[in-house]
């Protein structure tokens, strides 16, 4: 079973030892950056800076940088236990006669647990702000050449504005000013799809931005869920048990009960801006392009609240165990789509998508460029700068073979 929230798994690691509590004053501004920087490079805990310069909110950092407190976040030992789960979802078969439906029954009872649940009252709404300020929050500026401050783990939630079809997706937003941000949506998003099909209907695009909430919520929001599958959807599967979600105090969109905070808004179509430089993910800067322009109308958040960031830079990041998960998880899916598929490796060193290694079980001559067309027509494997295919016999996990 998973965590309902961000506090239930804060005092998860703490309980094993994978979580330090940070009681010196430190400042969003670098400072914070640099102490996670060297921390989760040398496989160091997650942190939790509890007294930080300009807000009254900690800042929780580092929750997912290892695979086991990845496995923890989503609701198990190990990302093998995961993967089993997929697979079992994955090879389920229609049964034949009444003792193959009876034996069914357990299966049929867990997935009809994991639909959303809707309720009247929620912990990421016990203070409501009218008049709000990003200035309250504790954002991160994480490397000197950045263009400002940065939400670097949002949930974004958005409706399809014509088929009411909701969408989470993560996408940094760097702060302009006390009600507007920045929303880097790449155009081959999910919210990015919905914001095309504002602008053609010349509708005004609601957008809430969740920070916190269940940890296998905030780890669906950044995996390539198939358009179309809910992610709440998907996160309750992961955790066990339904997402709690609650109406938004002042849109028409579904946002996670057991958040820390909620941004309530609009992006208005058409209108754009120069967000960044951004610290990416090579090492180098992304350099200033236009995007979206998020605006601020409300704020919800606990009394309590956490605020949740992380950030990206060279590898190895807390990002790296998030997308190690996904590798393995949607592996699952992968054979399913393309069956001669034995393993694939999208190693660290490549930034995960820029290289895949994939081992195949060849049967006839130019199988190998059908399975690499193939994948550079699934997703974000249309990243893939190279796919270098390998026959079966060997181990695409190890680098060095």
């Amino acid at each position: 079973m998973g965590y309902k929230n961000l506090r239930e798994f804060i005092s998860a690691l703490e309980g094993k030892g994978e979580l330090k509590r940070i009681k010196v004053e430190v400042s969003p501004e670098l400072e914070i950056s640099e102490i996670y920087d060297r921390v989760v490079k040398k496989s160091g805990p997650g942190l939790l800076f509890e007294k930080v310069k300009g807000s009254k909110f900690p800042v929780l950092i580092n929750a997912f940088g290892s695979m086991q407190r990845t496995a923890m976040a989503l609701g198990a030992e190990s990302i093998d236990q995961v993967v089993k789960k997929f697979e079992e979802l994955a090879n389920l078969e229609i049964p034949e006669g009444l003792w193959e439906k009876t034996k069914m029954l357990p299966k049929i009872f867990e997935l009809s647990k994991i639909p959303p649940k809707m309720v009247s009252k929620a912990p990421s709404q016990e203070i409501v702000m009218t008049e709000p300020d990003l200035s309250i929050l504790p954002a991160l500026k994480c490397w000197p050449g950045d263009g400002g401050r940065y939400i670097t783990l949002p949930l974004v939630i958005t409706k399809s504005p014509k088929t009411g079809i909701r969408n989470l997706g993560m996408y940094r937003m760097q702060i302009f000013e006390g009600k507007t941000t920045g929303m880097h949506w790449h155009p081959n998003k999910g919210g990015a799809s919905h914001y095309r099909e504002a602008k053609e209907l010349g509708k005004r695009l609601e957008v809430a931005v969740a920070l916190g909430g269940p940890p296998a919520l905030i780890y669906s929001a950044s995996a390539p869920v198939p358009e179309g599958v809910d992610e709440y959807l998907f996160a309750g599967f992961l955790q066990g048990e339904p997402v709690e979600i609650v109406k938004a105090k002042t849109l028409d969109l579904e946002v996670p009960a057991e958040a820390e905070f909620i941004l309530e808004g609009y992006v208005e179509p058409g209108e754009e801006r120069l967000e960044g430089a951004f610290g990416d993910h090579t090492g180098f800067y992304s350099l200033p392009e236009p995007y979206p322009v998020f605006h601020l109308t409300a704020i919800t958040h606990r009394k309590d609240a956490v605020y949740p960031a992380t950030v990206v830079g060279r590898p190895p990041m807390e990002d790296c165990y998030l997308a190690k998960a996904t590798e393995r998880i949607f592996l699952v899916f992968l054979k399913k789509l393309i069956p001669e598929i034995v393993d694939i490796n999208l190693p660290i060193e490549g930034i995960f998508h820029n290289f895949a290694f994939v081992s195949i079980d060849k049967r006839y001559p130019g199988q190998a460029y059908q399975v690499m067309h193939a994948l550079w027509g699934i997703g974000q494997m249309a990243f893939s700068k190279w796919i270098i295919v390998f026959d079966k016999e060997v181990n695409v996990q190890d680098i060095s073979e």
